[in-house]
């Protein structure tokens, strides 16, 4: 053992409370007033002509993403992968897919996106491999093998083998019966997705030398993929499997002592009073987890028009350190997760943005674009300016700017993971290929024909160029990232206020969840209210107080001044 893993094992083991205070050091904080941004390299641009997404055609996209205002790019999986689960069933967790370039190329891209001032994360998929990983093809091989303890088996199928899925409607079990070595597997998602056992020594110092390795290579952190499956502690037959969350404050520390500014964006789909168990105290597990639980109820306000449920679900998330950090997103590369509202609640989402039995998927929710799903200009911007005025960190899908479109002839979660519209050429510019290895939208309002950069950046009016000047805006105002905040009452079932206070500086926003014309009161200490998103506009309180008009599905963001 060399003296740097000598070292670093001792870190481990003693809980090193310089690695706890590295992660909450101010400049460390970068990532709280940052845009993330996730691209699939497979669909974002083809450089060779050979239909199929790569690093060079990224490279050659960084100025766009610049422009933007975009600050981390959150890149879905591009590691050698059968492609059975879209790169999520990976391989080798050390390599690159050869259609996405070679090590070189990505080494290149790492150079330049630094030249560009844009951090770059990754997704790290080790709950599990694929079933044509060598540790799993060695596992079944034999009993005796090392690799076998490397996943969870039983010799009898556990009576709870169909309870738990991932993919209710889709996946059939969670046990499933090797061939060759005649004994059951676990597996959370897909059948050839066998979930590695975290329980085995050897496992968790394998996910450290990945960590390790990625680091080295230019990340800046990792987007933890299905984090409460990494740490539940699997046995055959057990219905609620304990959770060792120590592992996740041990990777913590490994990231941190490897690189101090480097985070963790944690996907744990949880009820509000379970976050600490992800978070820990002043983020010493996850800096950032997706808010998964305030994300649902706020389609439940989108579809409705009523926020009463969503205040409470922002809340009932209000109570994080100030070391720890909400991401918040409308559309992600999954379905849009309903699965804690209440069925009534669901149904209504399920009527207003899917009606239709092949718009929604695993029997919790909705395989379409945002802007499919809202279908109204108006409503679509009040939603992301709420998103960038949000409490956290914004997420963005790629192709959200231009507002692109769903193919719902793909399957599952492949409707919204279609190739990036860059023109209106042949393939929307994203190949010279015949054609892409996945179709691009072809047809319709949403088709490249007229969705794609190239026409809205030109026009002054689109949605591209609405949304670069919000993010410009947004990264303007440290409050949503850093300050305190709070849900005030607006007098209005349709209307959100929320006031943000940092460093004696006041932000109010307002947002209109109806269709209709809404009129609110207003009482906050000072002279005007400056709107950002007007400028040269300012409202007077007289007395603290004013009134505020809103048109269907209006917005304001304000400074007190």
């Amino acid at each position: 053992m060399n003296i740097f893993r000598f070292l670093l094992l001792l870190v481990l083991v003693s809980g090193n409370t310089f690695c706890q205070n590295v992660s909450i050091s101010p400049k460390n904080l970068w990532y709280k007033n940052s845009i993330l941004y996730n691209l699939d390299v497979h669909t974002f641009k083809d450089s060779d002509g050979d239909g199929y997404g790569d690093f060079k055609g990224l490279t050659s996209k960084l100025n766009y993403l610049k422009d933007l205002g975009v600050g981390v790019i959150w890149l879905s999986p591009f590691q050698p992968s059968p492609g059975l689960d879209d790169g999520y069933d990976i391989s080798d967790f050390y390599g690159i897919d050869p259609k996405c370039g070679t090590k070189k190329d990505f080494a290149d891209f790492i150079r330049q996106a630094k030249a560009h001032q844009i951090r770059i994360i990754m997704d790290m998929v080790i709950n599990h491999t694929s079933s044509q990983h060598p540790w799993f093809k060695q596992a079944e091989q034999s009993r005796n093998s090392k690799f076998h303890s490397w996943y969870v088996w039983t010799k009898t199928l556990p009576k709870n083998y169909n309870k738990g899925m991932v993919f209710p409607g889709v996946q059939q079990e969670i046990w499933s019966l090797d061939p060759k070595l005649k004994e059951y597997y676990y597996h959370r998602f897909y059948k050839f997705q066998p979930d590695l056992n975290y329980d085995n020594p050897a496992v968790k110092a394998e996910a450290y030398k990945i960590l390790d390795y990625w680091l080295k290579q230019g990340m800046d952190g990792f987007r933890l993929d299905a984090v409460p499956f990494i740490v539940e502690e699997m046995r055959p037959g057990v219905k609620k499997p304990d959770h060792d969350f120590n592992f996740i404050t041990a990777m913590h520390r490994f990231v941190q002592v490897r690189k101090p500014d480097a985070f963790l964006l944690g996907e744990a789909n949880v009820l509000p009073k379970e976050n600490q168990d992800y978070f820990g105290k002043d983020a010493e597990r996850m800096q950032m987890l997706f808010n998964f639980f305030a994300n649902q109820h706020l389609f439940y306000a989108l579809a409705s028009g009523k926020i009463k449920d969503y205040k409470k679900a922002l809340q009932a998330t209000n109570n994080i350190s100030a070391a720890s950090q909400w991401a918040n997103f409308l559309r992600n590369h999954d379905e849009v997760d309903l699965g804690r509202l209440t069925k009534s609640q669901r149904e209504l989402v399920y009527a207003r943005m899917g009606p239709k039995k092949n718009m929604q998927l695993y029997k919790r929710g909705i395989r379409r674009r945002l802007t499919t799903m809202l279908h109204n200009p108006a409503q679509l911007k009040m939603a992301y300016s709420l998103l960038f005025s949000l409490p956290g960190t914004p997420v963005m899908r790629y192709g959200d700017e231009i507002g692109m479109g769903d193919d719902l002839k793909l399957k599952e979660r492949l409707s919204v993971r279609t190739p990036m519209q860059w023109s209106d050429t042949k393939n929307a510019g994203f190949t010279t290929a015949a054609k892409a290895f996945r179709p691009v939208i072809n047809q319709g309002e949403y088709g490249f024909q007229k969705v794609n950069v190239e026409t809205e950046k030109e026009d002054g009016n689109s949605l591209f160029n609405w949304m670069a000047k919000l993010i410009k805006e947004r990264k303007a105002c440290p409050e949503f990232g850093f300050g305190t905040w709070e849900v005030i009452n607006s007098g209005s079932p349709y209307v959100l206020v929320i006031r943000y206070n940092y460093q004696g500086k006041t932000l109010i926003t307002v947002h209109n969840f109806s269709r209709e014309r809404q009129q609110i009161n207003l009482s906050i200490p000072g002279k005007t209210l400056a709107d950002l998103l007007n400028k040269n506009t300012s409202v007077s309180l007289i007395r603290n107080k004013t009134t505020v008009a809103l048109n269907g599905y209006g917005y304001k963001w304000y400074r007190v001044n």
